[in-house]
């Protein structure tokens, strides 16, 4: 999922929500220049761009398309690709910490330590929590390479 230029990757086993909460994400109410978008639903690209960071993007046959369940796989707005900033693992409840730690755990991707978080899928305030996650200082942490 991606807000402006940044993506978040969500991660969680089949069935976890991940479909879910990005149709609920991309239904946000749009700001200029900070509109919700789809990177990729089901695979997603993730490459080292030296300085760049970590970019990611749909393998083309999937670009654009995303699984809802209940109605099959939709054409929605997306972004061919974003800035890697953040890993948000979808979790159950209970195992959402009520603050993020500190420091802020970080996931190996590609090879770069990118800032995690843990998130419930299935709460109604998570869309919005994404959006401020990728809103916040949590996304302007800096990727370090190890």
């Amino acid at each position: 999922m991606a807000l402006g230029a940044n993506g978040a990757l969500l991660r969680g086993g089949s069935g976890s929500g991940k479909s879910d909460l990005a149709l609920r994400f991309l239904t946000l109410p749009a700001e200029p220049g900070c509109e919700s978008r789809l990177v990729a639903d089901d695979q997603v690209w993730v490459e080292a761009r030296g300085a760049s960071g970590l970019v990611a993007s749909a393998p083309a046959t999937l670009a654009g398309k995303l699984e809802v369940r209940g109605l099959g796989i939709l054409e929605m707005p997306n972004l061919a690709e974003a800035r890697l900033v953040l890993v948000v693992d979808l979790v159950a409840r209970d195992a959402v910490p009520r603050t993020p730690p500190e420091p802020l755990e970080k996931t190996m991707i590609a090879g770069v330590a990118v800032p995690l978080l843990r998130l419930d899928p299935f709460e109604a305030s998570t869309p919005v929590k994404l959006r401020l996650a990728l809103l916040s200082p949590l996304s302007q942490l800096p990727i370090t390479h190890p």
